[in-house]
């Protein structure tokens, strides 16, 4: 069995999707549709940055998903490859859900696009500037991590935003008591907690107005019938029922990225190859958290033709 994964923000870059649209006339209509969808040329900010302007969560994120789209795009359109034909799931971290459920026929690219760039604006609305923060902690597992949370906390919000992997948890919250837990690490017996440069405190309670603004937009522009079952973020179990799915993304705005439960899910129900589509960040998640899998990043038009031959 295999999985299609679609990484999630922290994974754009100045360039990305310029070497491939330069390849392929097929990821340049990608690009041109979303800038169409947006009204913005987010192609050239992309292409050329300025990286702060990339970094804003409302161009990061529709540039995250518009970058792995193309990718699939080209690999369907010009690699004979139909993902329903050779996905038994898809899935993707944060942000990636939407891009997965793009993959699964769930939403156009247009309203993808539409919906992500809603997302980022209402997440970054959610909690003013410097009020909230993130921080990774590498070298924890979720224990450790929910232990230095409830002791960083103080009455204030710090809480398990990412379940990566065995080693890594992300911690998001209220911006004193995230850095109460930076200073706590080594009471935990966790190697080292890094903030993260974010401009929001993503996947925690602080995010509600953020849910509430997606719980309208998706109201209005409901997800349709799946060709691939998702495993969801918030539940790391597999759901297909729009209604569900529709649910869950509102959901996950202020709930947990489960992404290590969701490996471990998929690769229990039989997954052994896992495809990485636009980035390089989610395989070696995945490689730390099940073994005897075979995990394929997809970026280039070479790993695309690569990728062709092996399905």
């Amino acid at each position: 069995m295999r999985a299609f994964v679609f990484p999630g923000q922290g994974s754009q870059k100045v360039g990305m999707g310029a070497d491939l649209a330069e390849a392929s006339v097929i990821a340049r209509e990608v690009f041109e549709e979303v800038d169409d969808a947006l009204g913005q040329k987010l192609s050239a900010i992309m292409r050329e940055g300025p990286e702060e302007t990339l970094t804003l969560t409302e161009n990061a994120q529709p540039a995250i998903m518009a970058n792995a789209i193309a990718v699939l795009r080209v690999l369907e359109k010009e690699g004979g490859i139909a993902l329903a034909d050779k996905a038994s799931f898809v899935a993707g971290h944060s942000l990636g859900e939407y891009t997965a459920l793009c993959a699964a026929g769930a939403f156009t690219l247009a309203d993808t696009a539409r919906l992500l760039k809603l997302r980022g604006q209402a997440m970054q609305a959610a909690v003013p500037v410097g009020v909230g923060s993130m921080c990774a902690l590498l070298g924890a597992d979720i224990d450790k991590a929910q232990k230095l949370a409830s002791a960083a906390a103080e009455g204030e919000v710090c809480t398990v935003a990412n379940d990566n992997d065995p080693t890594q948890v992300v911690l998001s919250g209220h911006k004193g008591a995230i850095e109460r837990a930076i200073g706590l690490v080594k009471d935990f017996e966790i190697k080292r907690g890094v903030a993260l440069p974010v401009s929001a405190p993503f996947h925690c309670t602080l995010m509600q107005p953020a849910a509430d603004a997606m719980a309208e937009a998706l109201g209005k522009t409901p997800p349709g019938t799946l060709w691939v079952p998702l495993y969801a973020n918030v539940t790391a179990a597999v759901v297909s029922d729009p209604a569900d799915v529709q649910r869950l993304l509102v959901e996950q705005v202020c709930g947990r990225v489960r992404w290590r439960e969701s490996v471990i899910a998929m690769h229990a129900t039989g997954v052994k190859t896992f495809v990485e589509l636009g980035g390089k960040v989610l395989g070696p998640m995945i490689g730390r958290t099940v073994n005897d899998v075979t995990v394929t990043s997809v970026v280039s038009m070479a790993d695309i033709e690569a990728l062709v031959k092996e399905l």
